[in-house]
C-alpha cells in the first residue's frame, strides 16, 4: 500500500483548495466566495505562480464539476486568473487590493455574461453590468471577508512553514 507523505507547504495548500472547494458547494449568498480572496493571496504570497494559478482554477474546476458547467465558466476562469495577476503585482493584501480584485473580476465575468447574453450593444453592455450591481455588493462583501481572514491566518500559518516553503 501506497503511503503518502505530505510537507506542511502542501498541506497548506489542500487545506486551502478543501476550504474553497466546499465553501462554494455550502449554501452562501450568491458571489460571496473565498475564491477571490484565495486568488489574490496566491499571487502575493506563492513563489511558485503555477501553485498560485492552479490553486483557484482546481477549487473552480471540482466545484464546477458538481455545480455545473458552461461557457460563462471561460470569463469566470479568465477573471480568476487576473486576480492572480493582480496579486503579484501588489505589496499586501489591503483594503483597497481587495476592492481593485473584486472590480477586476466585476469586470471580466460581466463581460462574458454580456458576450453571451445580452444585445451587443452600449445599451445591452450597459443593463448586463447594471443588472450585476447587487451582485457585487456580495462580491465584494466576501472578498473583505475572506482576503482579511486569509491575511490574518497567514500570519499564524507563516510561523509554522519553513521560510523556504513559500
Amino acid at each position: 500500500m501506497m503511503e503518502f507523505k505530505f510537507n506542511k507547504f502542501q498541506k497548506i495548500v489542500l487545506v486551502i483548495i478543501i476550504f474553497g472547494f466546499l465553501c462554494r458547494l455550502i449554501p452562501h449568498p450568491p458571489n460571496f466566495s473565498p475564491v477571490t480572496a484565495i486568488a489574490l493571496f496566491g499571487g502575493l504570497n506563492f513563489n511558485d505562480k503555477r501553485v498560485a494559478f492552479s490553486i483557484p482554477l482546481l477549487i473552480l474546476f471540482l466545484s464546477d464539476l458538481i455545480i455545473g458547467i458552461s461557457l460563462i465558466n471561460l470569463f469566470v476562469y479568465l477573471g480568476f486568473i487576473s486576480v492572480v495577476l493582480l496579486g503579484s503585482q501588489i505589496k499586501s493584501i489591503k483594503f483597497g487590493n481587495i476592492l481593485l480584485a473584486s472590480f477586476l473580476f466585476f469586470l471580466i465575468s460581466n463581460f462574458g455574461v454580456w458576450i453571451l447574453g445580452y444585445p451587443k450593444n452600449l445599451e445591452g453592455l450597459l443593463l448586463c453590468y447594471t443588472m450585476a450591481i447587487p451582485f457585487f455588493g456580495y462580491s465584494i462583501a466576501g472578498d473583505l471577508f475572506f482576503g482579511y481572514l486569509f491575511k490574518f491566518s497567514f500570519r499564524k500559518i507563516s510561523s509554522i512553514l519553513p521560510k523556504s516553503a513559500n
